[in-house]
């Protein structure tokens, strides 16, 4: 039982992730395919650049909660399927370890979404809202107070996303001290924000990346 709760977790929260809400905003209230403006990306950044301010945060709340409802699942499918005489210090499948798996899964059905031919955002949106259970709230703002401090020192926000990311596995170290598959899944997860952010990178050591603000 332990086992089948911990595979739906990762199950749910993939597909849950995997909801394409940039393209479905863009398409079905403002008739646009986002993926056909700027980067082509289906995140917050791009659908603030396509649709607008309103277009844009709609998008980021429906990615970020997205990311918290993945966590309360996995919290609810290990309170209620998970029986409490299995529960031991000893098991390696505990409950921090099941909010790991709601990040991993929910960031990579976002970044890998079966519906877009396995293509898809860079994840931060759906990573901050999983981290605020994962990590809970203050874990998570912390990662939002980098994220908006280096964005506001360097006006990329791709910089503030990827030092977000880089920092997860750190604070990871904390949040799931002694638990090597929670932690483990936490660091692969950020692994694939900043991979999906491969692009921006070479572009930040080009010195082609467009700043907020810039045409």
């Amino acid at each position: 039982m332990v086992v089948f709760a911990f595979v739906l977790t990762l199950v749910i929260s993939f597909l849950l992730g995997s909801i394409p809400f940039g393209l479905i905003v863009g398409k079905f209230i403002f008739g646009m395919d986002i993926r056909s403006v700027g980067s082509g990306n289906i995140g917050t950044t791009n659908a603030m650049r396509a649709l607008g301010f309103k277009g844009g945060a709609l998008v980021f709340l429906l990615d970020f909660g997205k990311g918290i409802l993945s966590g309360l699942i996995a919290l609810a499918l290990y309170t209620y399927l998970v029986p409490s005489g299995v529960i031991a210090q000893d098991s390696v499948l505990t409950k921090q370890a099941f909010l790991a798996a709601a990040f991993f899964g929910c960031v990579s059905g976002h970044i890998f979404s079966p519906w877009l031919n396995f293509k898809g955002g860079k994840g931060i949106a759906v990573a901050v809202g999983c981290l605020f259970v994962t990590f809970g709230p203050l874990g998570a703002c912390l990662e939002l107070l980098i994220f908006g401090i280096l964005v506001v020192a360097t006006r990329f926000v791709s910089v503030g996303s990827i030092a977000s990311a880089l920092a997860c596995p750190f604070f990871a170290l904390y949040y799931c001290w002694g638990d090597v598959l929670a932690w483990f899944l936490c660091t692969i997860a950020a692994s694939l924000v900043v991979w999906a952010h491969r692009g921006n990178i070479e572009r930040l050591f080009a010195g082609t990346e467009n700043r907020i603000g810039s045409k």
